[in-house]
């Protein structure tokens, strides 16, 4: 071989190692993009999980609260309840 086929085979041997390191260095880049993935899809489905919960509860809490309202009186319907209230407290005063 001359010096010039050589040179030119060392350049080329350089430049194929260059691109397997480089390949490498990929490979490693896309296994980490492959585990941040994963993890995030944990984080989405514990989300989920969570408003899942969380959506129950608040429906739990407004059928509570719907419920009481239904069983609570009026404002008109308090008033007369006091005035009944009163006017037995005065019967019992005066017996």
């Amino acid at each position: 071989m001359t010096d010039d086929k050589k040179m030119l085979q060392m350049v080329l041997n350089g430049q194929s190692l260059t691109r397997d390191e480089m390949r490498k260095g990929f490979e490693k880049v896309y296994k980490k993009f492959d585990e941040v993935d994963k993890k995030f899809d944990e984080v989405y489905k514990k989300i989920d999980g969570t408003e899942l919960r969380l959506t129950k509860r608040i429906d739990r809490i407004g059928l509570d609260l719907a419920s009481l309202s239904d069983d609570t009186p009026t404002l008109e319907e308090f008033d007369k309840l006091e005035k009944k209230v009163s006017k037995i407290q005065k019967q019992a005063v005066i017996n």
